[in-house]
């Protein structure tokens, strides 16, 4: 069992849940969850984080809407960008698969589901795992590491990381989810005097506060509850390398200022103890927050923005790189060529694959090919069979560069369409949004909509009324 891979079941409904680990037991070592909270308590206690999740979209407290799902799918990622999710649920409209897919989700499997589909579908995932391990196993030498692409944004980026890469200062890289980050912060420490010295990253949103200091400092023997060993921090282990610390738009207020101290010094103290470390590790971080936003905010320091903000690098979204958008397909199709994604789009269709905004960017464009390979091996895709995998809505397209009327008449002759269902779920979203960029002030969420507060206030009622 030890060497099987390790899969998330996160299900509400127990009959379900158990049966499927009954199912897949002798494939995977199934770890069965029922809420996001659940899952939360789970990934910061097990020793190795899952390979692949199998996600409902409809879990409590609200197992009527499909947004507890989407949430968890960004959430898994966080913690683990290599993650497979599958999404195994009954809320299978065409807007809520495109979305999830669009989130990161690599799969989107109806309720209820043949189980020797279920089965097929991750197997092949875990085939996609195990050619990726192989590949970071071999580490080939890769020239500008790995990075694809000939359009002038990625140029200006590979001319910013050869600038910056030697360069003592800590650098700030910004961007889209989804945009590789992560990926642009390796390469200034491969590119670096320090390319042999550790390059260790660290996920800032994925942990609690005590947890994320105690990874960063270290603690001694007795410093919190489970502490039963000491043990030293990313930034000694880092020693003379590089620490990347993701999401840092994340890191609690109450850590910034140690952040800030060891940015300025060096020095740190492992959590419990009062002896002054020293650190030589050069600091990396990435966000795809608007920090100098979040300053004004009072989310994120100031001293703390500029500190890190000395050089900065902005990752390019994929919409700024349409010619690079056919290379990525190209890349990925003989990437992944043993799980026969050697599929073609005819001409049309890479029309508006070119047209195609990607709002979840590398990570989606990656998962649409496995996704057409594994649906459609060795065939010719046409313009419909396309769109039907993508999240084609105005808001996520270039205006002037799609034919609406086509891709709506598509829409209309799918058995099941509703216009009043299509605009329900717009207003859903962007009342969504609108809260979720006032932190949840309804007064403010109105005035962003140029709606009454009482109006939103109806709309909310209404919807949820909806939902349940």
């Amino acid at each position: 069992m030890a060497n099987l891979p390790s899969l998330l079941l996160v299900d509400d409904d127990p009959l379900i849940s158990e049966s499927l680990a009954f199912v897949l037991k002798d494939s995977f070592n199934v770890h069965i969850v029922a809420t996001r909270e659940e899952v939360k308590r789970l990934l910061y206690t097990i020793p190795v984080l899952p390979d692949l999740a199998l996600v409902d979209l409809g879990l409590p407290p609200n197992p009527h809407s499909p947004e507890e799902g989407f949430n968890l799918v960004a959430e898994l990622l966080t913690f683990n960008p290599s993650i497979k999710i599958l999404i195994l649920s009954g809320q299978d409209a065409i807007e809520n698969v495109r979305h999830a897919l669009t989130l990161g989700a690599v799969d989107f499997i109806p309720k209820p589901c043949d189980m020797g589909l279920l089965k097929a579908r991750l197997n092949h995932q875990k085939m996609i795992l195990e050619a990726e391990q192989k590949l970071k196993t071999e580490k080939p030498k890769q020239k500008d590491c790995g990075l694809i692409g000939k359009s002038t944004a990625m140029e200006t980026l590979r001319t910013q990381i050869k600038q910056f890469a030697n360069s003592p200062f800590s650098v700030l890289v910004l961007g889209e989810s989804g945009t590789g980050k992560e990926l642009i912060a390796q390469c200034l420490h491969k590119q670096s005097q320090r390319a042999d010295e550790p390059c260790l990253i660290v996920n800032c949103a994925a942990f609690t506060t005590e947890l994320l200091e105690a990874q960063l400092f270290g603690h001694a023997k007795g410093a919190f509850t489970g502490a039963t060993t000491a043990r030293s921090g990313f930034f000694e282990e880092a020693n003379q390398g590089s620490l990347i610390l993701d999401e840092i738009g994340e890191m609690p207020l109450a850590l910034q200022s140690k952040l800030l101290r060891v940015l300025e010094n060096g020095e740190y103290y492992r959590l419990g103890e009062t002896k002054v470390r020293k650190s030589e590790a050069r600091i990396i971080a990435a966000s795809n927050r608007n920090l100098r936003e979040e300053v004004m905010k009072g989310n994120f320091r100031g001293d703390l923005y500029h500190r890190l903000s000395v050089l900065a690098i902005k990752v390019p979204s994929l919409n700024e790189r349409n010619d690079d958008k056919l290379l990525l397909l190209e890349n990925f199709k003989n990437f992944y060529s043993e799980m026969g994604t050697l599929f073609q789009l005819d001409k049309d269709a890479k029309q508006s694959w070119i047209n195609y905004a990607f709002p979840g960017n590398v990570r989606e464009l990656r998962n649409i090919v496995i996704r057409l390979g594994a649906k459609y091996p060795n065939q010719l895709i046409t313009q419909e069979t396309l769109l039907e995998e993508l999240e084609t809505n105005l808001s996520a397209v270039q205006l002037n560069d799609i034919d609406y009327d086509q891709a709506i008449a598509i829409q209309l002759s799918k058995s099941g369409f509703s216009l009043d269902e299509v605009l329900l779920d717009w207003e859903h979203r962007y009342i969504n949004a609108a809260l979720k960029t006032s932190d949840g002030n309804l007064s403010q969420a109105a005035r962003i909509l140029k709606i009454n507060r009482t109006t939103l206030y109806s709309k909310m009622q209404r919807l949820s009324k909806l939902e349940n």
